[in-house]
């Protein structure tokens, strides 16, 4: 995720000045302090599990590295993600390996109690939205407009929607805005919760197979997309600042620049492992083979990792610490 560009500018602007005027001591970085630390053991490296398959991906292969090339004891903890940033933190937890946005936690436990910092970027880009199996689009091309999503609501009832059409979520931990867009747009649905990330995928296949109508909340990197390529809801356009009240929040979900979050401690301890996590960076169609590892051929997460580790050296190798 992107950081506020004024935050960094004015820490820059503190240094350049300091000896002259000083600084104003509510300006501090969301990253670690800049500068190699001496280099310690990698000791037990704590990875949060967030519930997605893509992420699940990303542990694979740096648990895989940490181990196998660092000499680490691996913990990896499954969590939400409100309660991973709570445990990062409170230094339980060294890092999340993708977060996608999460402004209000950032200020809390980056800007206010500085207990965590951004630790790079994943190289993901992250794609949020409303989607419907390619059929129902072909069917009904004007459907991908959300100004004629209400022409349509009587396709996605269910006997116990109370005559509104149905958009469907994954996990319950997902941070959404799709009841505040149903409001707010005026649209007759409602948002009914599959319960994982599996019932959600298993949702949109059985409509693509059975030409079955669903809509419901989706992303990108993910690898099922190259299963069923999915159609997006073109919902008013993002623009910066639109979703900056919740409640009231009226247009698409902003675009992602996937970064990780990690205990300051922890980021600027020397440790092998923090410097690995904050080098990684790959593509969404890196992370997507590995998920599809993972959920297709059911590998076990080493042998996902190894299996994309062996064929990618020239895209892991930078990711290790300097010897």
């Amino acid at each position: 995720m992107q950081t506020t560009g004024w935050t960094r500018a004015a820490a820059l602007a503190c240094t350049a000045v300091l000896a002259l005027a000083g600084c104003a001591t509510d300006v501090r970085s969301r990253v670690a302090v800049p500068g190699p630390p001496e280099r310690t053991e990698c000791g037990t490296l704590t990875i949060a599990n967030l519930p997605w398959i893509g992420y699940e991906a990303n542990v694979a292969v740096l648990a895989h590295l940490a181990k196998t090339r660092l000499d680490c004891t691996v913990v990896v903890k499954d969590l939400t993600a409100e309660e991973a940033w709570a445990e990062v933190a409170a230094g339980s937890t060294d890092v999340i390996v993708e977060n996608w946005g999460r402004e209000s936690l950032k200020k809390r436990y980056i800007d206010e109690e500085r207990a965590a910092v951004e630790h790079g970027m994943t190289g993901n880009k992250g794609v949020v939205g409303w989607y419907i199996p390619p059929w129902l689009a072909e069917q009904y091309p004007d459907i991908t407009d959300w100004k004629n999503l209400n022409d349509y609501a009587y396709l996605f009832q269910t006997p116990t929607s109370g005559g509104k059409g149905v958009l469907l979520n994954g996990d319950p931990s997902y941070e959404t805005n799709d009841r505040a867009l149903i409001r707010n747009l005026k649209l007759n649905y409602t948002v009914d919760t599959t319960g994982s990330e599996d019932k959600l995928i298993e949702a949109f296949r059985e409509g693509e197979r059975n030409r079955r109508p669903v809509i419901g909340y989706f992303y990108a990197p993910q690898w099922f997309l190259a299963e069923v390529d999915l159609v997006h809801i073109e919902l008013p356009p993002y623009t910066p600042g639109c979703d900056a009240k919740p409640e009231k929040v009226a247009c698409d979900y902003q675009p992602y620049d996937l970064d990780k979050i990690a205990n300051r401690k922890f980021a600027e301890s020397g440790s092998p492992a923090a410097e690995l996590i904050k080098n990684f960076q790959w593509t969404n169609a890196d992370q997507n083979e590995v998920a599809r590892y993972l959920t297709v051929d059911k590998l076990s997460h080493d042998e996902a990792a190894k299996k994309w580790l062996d064929a990618n050296p020239e895209v892991w190798q930078s990711w290790l610490p300097a010897d």
